[in-house]
């Protein structure tokens, strides 16, 4: 008696301007014996796997940043195509976090005299040679938590920054 034995391999890859790609194969093969699953699966997964690596390094068409972006949707610093995630400062500059990030980055900069130059050599170390203004939410969560390392400041993963003893979500103190 056959017995049928399916492998299956996938890879999502992220690309750049919030785009990515997957390639996956999959492959039905017999087995005469149940002893042999284990050498048999181990040849599948080594042989997808490396026919997936090969594979998934042609990317076809990236799209660039301003892909999808309409110029009549550029009112009021937000632009149209990217879920809200481009923002601009009154001279045009494009930043792809979120406003309050922003505002928190130039604040953390500008109350500890922090070098712009600096920070943005920090981004770039940090996040593959982005720039401070091309940095993600994540990324730039990641950037503030730096910063704030950097001048004595505890990072608060909670959201609002607040005095006195932490308050937990049954209200008390621990």
């Amino acid at each position: 008696m056959a017995l049928k034995l399916i492998a299956n391999y996938s890879k999502r890859l992220g690309l750049p301007g919030y785009s990515s790609h997957q390639f996956a194969v999959t492959v039905e093969t017999e087995i005469s014996n149940i002893n042999e699953v284990a050498a048999e699966s181990a040849c599948l997964y080594e042989t997808l796997q490396n026919s997936v690596d090969d594979q998934i390094q042609h990317t076809g068409f990236v799209p660039d940043e301003g892909y999808g972006i309409s110029e009549q949707g550029s009112r009021n610093g937000h632009r149209n195509g990217t879920n809200g995630n481009v923002h601009t400062n009154g001279n045009g500059e494009a930043w792809l976090c979120s406003d309050k990030q922003r505002d928190l980055i130039l604040k953390v900069i500008g109350e500890n005299n922090l070098d712009k130059a600096d920070i943005e050599t920090l981004a770039r170390d940090r996040f593959d040679g982005k720039g401070v203004k091309q940095l993600n939410k994540l990324e730039a969560s990641g950037l503030i938590d730096e910063m704030l390392e950097r001048v004595g400041q505890k990072p608060n993963r909670g959201g609002k920054r607040r005095n006195g003893p932490p308050v937990h979500q049954n209200g008390g103190a621990r």
